[in-house]
């Protein structure tokens, strides 16, 4: 009888539901009002008109494209569902699908080997059968230290593995066990188990000392630096047929690399893995993880099956996916590194439509959603033309392949042969691969791309959020590696925005309405952004400097209308941080955030788009920098901004503050001192002189590290100067163009 009962159980807040669309309502009818107050202005008798049209019309675009960004926000908060499940209710072992997890590592040098390594050990400590657990690492710089490392990691994960298993415990990465003070003994608090315990945290020292040794040693030769782009492929089987504990399959596989070639990234590495891990291990569901995300909760495996083994879950279910969570965030998290609106808002909203989007790692994901369905009566010639000409990779979609890797030697063999040609460089010309079949390639963000394009086929997604972190990553700790991240995050739906791929136009095949709104806020959420925000951040401040109003005197009832949207909006941010459990400091940290990243990484990341639609730059993909400074850290934990980054970051951020500097202490000085009517000054003038008193103290980490800290993380004196010159030249002209 227990079979019969539900796997999941799907919630909808119905409160949360009737607070979200009746705010939408109503501030919808503000924002009316004020398209209406602006466009009045345009049919006023020409004598009456006081007031340049210019920069009405700059600032009446702006509030257009800020309000349009806010109106595609509101399908991710339509129908938030929340969901729970029963892995206690999953059948017996034997009836379990097989899982492939796929690791990816791009850089040694930025992505240290020991949290690699970590990484691929939780994920090989899954609470899991482990004859249907098979853990590939995928180095695409064809790193030898790599290779050798994931051999040392191996020989202590014999170890670990059935420690993990035996005691029960509820973390299964190991650096996090060992330095963690939580209390994790598992089933046991004996005497046997602090032996075993203390063995295990000496073999553990032991492994990391050897993992440092070998990239220390890899680095001094310059095959280390030559080897990245040019490289044979290599696929090795670490564990062998002769090993005695029951352990999950592990697979080294670099790629075959060469300059001649574009290696598409992150999603040609994937793809390379599918076809790889189909000769080896063929199994019907894939685990996705970043290099640094390691499985923190052995039973997410368990918990993601509960959908597909539940008779109730469509067979359209493509995906699972689990947050993106962090180890090493702050008290106070100043670069909003746990992108709280996604993982704690938006993903619920986008679950009650249709599901979330591929977020780049820690998402369980059907193989047949990725490659499609055939049955033995296909053209073996005509999918020959779609995935190349690899007989072998055939039969694993055709037939019930299940590959004998462990148990015939000569399967083996040959298995590994085909493995090779499957991951040269060349394979995948004159097919579909990274077009219609696997991670798609039109954008550096495949995870977006591939996303979108099977909800619009009709597969769907859920999110599944537990009280327990499934999995921790180790996020960026300082401001420059935070902006370039973001840059990047940027470029790739964009790229999407503006082509034909639009989600807007594009998307609507079999994907509601509000699911397409969804994947269009994402998509056009940088762009509108950075112009919406470039334009309050300059246009009002110029307009004040030179005694130009461009909102109503405080004693106009039009001037309701605006304070009724910055009400609005203020208190829903509010009620969002305070529901999904932060305190207010988290507030000012994501608005200040959020004005930063739109005049830098947004703007950048937006025009790095349009060189590449013009021909004038290729995409490129940075990976994260994944190593730690200590001072750096001390910094972030503190609270206190290192503004140790590219003059071309701070340049634009600066000169905001300093032309906002320039607006208001001038307005102040004018109404104090030179204006004879300061009242009706202050009255004509309020709405301007509160937009840039309200941007300063927002900002006032930016103040502060120009002016007044002497650290070492301070802005450079050069920076600042160099905004000088650009705010003096906006200022003047700025009031030539606009007045």
């Amino acid at each position: 009888m227990e079979k019969s009962f539900p796997l999941h159980e799907c919630h909808v807040n119905k409160v949360t539901i009737i607070i979200n669309r009746t705010h939408a309502i109503l501030h919808s009818i503000a924002i009316l009002f004020l398209i209406h107050y602006r466009l009045s202005f345009f049919f006023q008798h020409p004598q009456n008109i006081t007031i340049p049209t210019l920069p009405w019309l700059l600032i009446f675009v702006s509030e257009l494209i800020l309000s349009f960004a806010w109106f595609l926000q509101q399908a991710c908060r339509w129908r938030p569902v929340y969901r729970n499940v029963f892995p206690e209710r999953l059948p017996v072992d034997d009836k379990l699908p097989a899982i492939d997890v796929f690791i990816c590592t791009a850089d040694p040098k930025k992505e240290p080997s020991v949290e690699v390594m970590n990484t691929m050990i939780s994920a090989m400590a899954l609470d899991y059968p482990p004859e249907k657990l098979h853990v590939y690492i995928s180095d695409d710089a064809g790193s030898d230290a790599t290779l050798r490392c994931t051999k040392e990691a191996w020989n202590f994960a014999k170890y670990w593995v059935p420690f993990r298993r035996k005691y029960g415990l509820l973390t299964a990465c190991p650096d996090v066990y060992f330095s963690s003070s939580e209390d994790d003994n598992g089933d046991y608090k004996g005497s046997e188990f602090k032996a075993e315990r203390k063995k295990m945290e000496e073999k553990y020292e032991v492994l990391k000392q050897g993992l440092r040794k070998i990239v220390e040693g890899h680095f001094t030769t310059n095959v280390a630096i030559n080897n990245t782009r040019d490289h044979p492929t290599i696929i090795e089987v670490i564990n062998k047929e002769e090993d005695k504990v029951k352990m999950p399959q592990l697979i080294y596989v670099s790629r075959e690399k060469r300059p001649s070639h574009n290696h598409n990234f992150k999603a040609g590495a994937l793809n390379v893995l599918l076809r790889v891990s189909a000769m080896i291990s063929n199994s019907s569901y894939i685990l996705i993880l970043d290099c640094d995300m390691y499985c923190n909760d052995p039973t997410s495996a368990r918990k993601a099956m509960c959908f597909y083994c539940d008779s109730q879950t469509p067979s359209s279910l493509a995906f699972v996916q689990f947050p993106q969570t962090f180890r090493n965030i702050s008290q106070d998290d100043i670069y909003d590194n746990q992108i709280r609106f996604v993982f704690k808002v938006h993903w619920y909203g986008f679950d009650g439509v249709g599901g979330p989007i591929i977020s780049g790692s820690n998402f369980y994901i059907k193989r047949e959603a990725l490659l499609g369905s055939f049955n033995k009566q296909q053209d073996y010639m005509a999918l020959k033309r779609l995935f190349g000409p690899s007989n072998d990779f055939i039969k694993t979609l055709v037939e019930d392949y299940k590959p004998r890797f462990i148990k015939d030697g000569e399967s083996s063999r040959m298995s590994l042969e085909n493995a090779n040609i499957l991951a040269s460089c060349s394979y995948e010309n004159q097919t579909v691969w990274g077009s219609k079949v696997g991670f798609l390639y039109f954008s550096v963000a495949e995870d977006y791309f591939t996303g979108l394009n099977l909800h619009r086929k009709g597969w769907k997604s859920v999110y599944l959020n537990p009280e327990r972190q499934q999995f921790l990553g180790t996020s960026t700790t300082n401001l420059n590696d935070s902006l370039i991240q973001w840059t990047r995050w940027t470029s790739g739906p964009v790229t999407v925005a503006l082509s034909r791929f639009c989600p807007l136009t594009y998307g609507s095949l079999k994907m509601s309405l509000v699911q397409v709104l969804c994947y269009s806020e994402l998509a056009f959420m940088p762009l509108l952004n950075c112009l919406s925000l470039w334009g309050f951040a300059i246009i009002p401040q110029l307009c004040l400097f030179n005694g130009i109003p461009l909102y109503p005197k405080v004693s106009d009832p039009n001037f309701n209308i605006f304070s009724v949207i910055l009400v609005s909006s203020i208190l829903k941010s509010l009620y969002e941080v305070v529901t999904t459990g932060e305190q207010l400091k988290v507030w000012r940290n994501e608005w200040r955030i959020w004005m930063m990243r739109s005049v830098t990484c947004y703007t950048y990341g937006c025009f790095d788009v349009i060189l590449n639609k013009l021909g004038m730059k290729e995409a490129t993909f940075l990976p994260t920098n994944k190593v730690t400074d200590d001072e750096q850290v001390k910094l972030y934990e503190m609270g206190v901004f290192d503004f140790r980054t590219a003059t071309v970051f701070l340049a634009p951020l600066v000169t905001v503050i300093l032309i906002n500097i320039a607006a208001f202490v001038g307005a102040v000085v004018k109404a104090l001192v030179v204006d004879d009517d300061g009242d009706q000054y202050w009255e004509k003038m309020f709405g301007q002189m509160f937009l840039s008193f309200f941007i300063l103290i927002s900002n006032f980490a930016v103040i502060e590290g120009m002016i007044i800290r002497r650290d070492k993380a301070k802005i450079p004196l050069s920076s600042t100067l160099w905004s000088v010159v650009f705010s003096m030249f906006i200022l003047l002209i700025g009031s030539v163009i606009l007045c």
